[in-house]
């Protein structure tokens, strides 16, 4: 095997519980690149999207909808792991770390998101699995094609990534441990603490991309 695990970022659900072309990309990546590594789903869902139910109304994650994709595609289901917390990059990189690929000690991974998505994933994930590492991860990043997305939707999550990433580099020199990220995700972060905010987005093509 190349690497010790594959990791792929979410990209959204329908309300079918079918994914949408970009995310469906970002596994079509995974399953080309693949030697017989574990692949790790990442994501609950968007904040910025209503959670999506079956028909029993339990949740449909995305993660969970990503795993079925690849079993559909051959991947034994023993072979993957859901990550089902994150609501957004920066959890996407700290909970699969803490939840999945510290335990398991896998340190070689290749992480997998959509081209329009990547110079933020890249940023976020060096950081946060650079922070309190004994023994450091060896990261590969590769870029999926943006299929499925209007021109101008895509326009839009382009400025859009390029105002979060400033975000995420105001906070990297202030959450310089595990520590100081888990406090901050549970106290200071809208998504995951104990009184949530509202993260709801109206604008069609924005939501395109999620």
């Amino acid at each position: 095997m190349t690497y010790d695990a594959i990791v792929v970022l979410g990209g959204g659900v329908r309300a079918s519980g079918e994914l949408p072309t970009h995310a469906r990309r970002r596994l079509d990546l995974a399953l080309a690149r693949e030697s017989g590594e574990p692949i790790v789903a990442l994501s609950a869902g968007s904040a910025h999207l209503p959670a999506t139910l079956d028909r029993e109304g339990r949740l449909i994650y995305e993660s969970t909808a990503g795993a079925r994709y690849l079993i559909g595609h051959g991947i034994a289901p023993e072979r993957i792991f859901c990550e089902t917390t994150s609501y957004d990059t920066i959890g996407n990189a700290y909970f699969a770390r803490v939840q999945i690929l510290d335990p398991m000690g896998w340190r070689r991974l290749l992480v997998i998101t959509s081209e329009f998505h990547m110079a933020r994933s890249e940023s976020v994930f060096r950081w946060i699995f650079g922070l309190d590492c004994p023994k450091s991860y060896e990261l590969e990043f590769a870029a999926s094609p943006d299929d499925g997305l209007s021109v101008r939707a895509l326009s839009v999550r382009r400025a859009h990534e390029v105002a979060a990433l400033q975000k995420v580099l105001t906070l990297q020199p202030r959450l310089t441990s595990l520590r100081a990220v888990a406090r901050w995700l549970f106290t200071g972060h809208g998504q995951y603490q104990a009184i949530r905010e509202s993260a709801l987005v109206d604008d069609g093509e924005l939501l395109e991309s999620y």
